[in-house]
């Protein structure tokens, strides 16, 4: 692009994989640092996306030029039921690798059948006290201690029967860790027992699928004048002579959406039981009414019935928030 009079880098960030996500369900690869000295506790949670709704709330950000004054605010409704704990996972370092491998799984004893719709539940299942005492021999070589979990959707407010399934990383040191996982073992764990109001977490989910889409919508390019032969939603020049190739940096069409997405530091509004006062007159579209649920500020990735995980923010940032004042939420019916 040697004629140009003006800088004209690639359109559509670069940070970014354009590529479908094998599932609907978001990986995580990635947790956040724990304390030795901290408590233990789970490090995330799930839901699954209702809809989307406002609320009036006064502003208590001292550095906002808006403090004090009362504002209407786009949040998200996720519904949280309860998620079942039916195993622990010990991760020890390779010593050939040096990278994370599984050194064994410990099974609960009340699995719920449920669970056999989407994996396959071993009949026999090894001595639960033996693998407990093995694992406690060799603690202070353990990396990580994390727990396998199944969330409830037959309490959500749609369809479904088959859990999904997570792995949630236990907080605190390994040895407090791993005994916090054995007494949570077979439990139900409410989004009370992990986040409360005011806290910020980070949301990771698949985006909406928008299928085929061409360089415009895709990455944002500028629609070429009239008078332009060979098409006008097109990029004027897919690349040089030399050398004599397409590169990757060239806008193209191709899938757009259903990507895995991370939004950081998204600020916890509220957590309630009572669905009633969130949800519209008519229910959620697509959805229908909600239970349990926890109201995030702003918007979220992903469609309705979606699985949204909730993590610990990996780069929190400092706040001053004082106590949310919530004076209006609205429960219009949405067309």
């Amino acid at each position: 692009m040697g004629h140009r009079k003006k800088h004209a880098p690639h359109r559509g960030s670069l940070g970014y994989r354009r590529k479908r996500a094998r599932r609907h369900t978001a990986r995580l690869r990635t947790w956040p640092e724990s304390s030795d000295s901290a408590e233990p506790r789970l490090l995330g949670h799930a839901g699954y996306k209702a809809g989307m709704t406002h609320l009036a709330m006064v502003n208590t950000d001292r550095k906002s030029p808006f403090f004090k004054q009362e504002q209407f605010v786009p949040v998200t409704i996720i519904e949280t039921p309860p998620i079942v704990i039916f195993g622990i996972r010990i991760y020890i370092t390779d010593q050939v690798t040096k990278k994370p491998r599984v050194m064994t799984q410990i099974w609960g004893e009340n699995i719920e059948k449920d669970l056999s719709l989407r994996i396959k539940i071993p009949k026999e299942i090894q001595n639960k006290e033996q693998q407990i005492n093995d694992v406690r021999k060799v603690l202070e070589n353990v990396n990580e201690i994390r727990i396998l979990a199944h969330t409830s959707p037959r309490e959500a407010g749609f369809p479904q029967k088959a859990p999904d399934i997570l792995e949630i990383k236990v907080g605190g040191s390994i040895n407090d860790a791993f005994n916090y996982a054995l007494k949570i073992l077979d439990q139900k764990i409410s989004i009370d027992d992990v986040y409360k109001p005011n806290d910020f977490i980070d949301v990771i989910a698949t985006t909406k699928g928008k299928g085929f889409a061409g360089p415009v919508k895709r990455h944002g390019i500028k629609i070429l004048p009239r008078k332009t032969r060979k098409g006008r939603r097109v990029v004027g020049c897919i690349g040089p002579w030399h050398p004599a190739r397409v590169m990757w940096t060239v806008p193209r069409a191709g899938q757009l959406g259903y990507f895995a997405r991370t939004e950081y530091n998204k600020q916890i509004l509220k957590i309630g039981e009572d669905g009633e006062e969130v949800t519209p007159v008519s229910g959620f579209k697509r959805y229908g009414k909600v239970g349990k649920h926890c109201v995030l500020r702003g918007s979220s990735p992903g469609s309705s019935k979606r699985l949204i995980r909730l993590r610990d923010p990996v780069r929190p940032k400092p706040t001053e928030i004082e106590d949310l004042q919530i004076t209006y939420i609205s429960t219009v019916a949405k067309n």
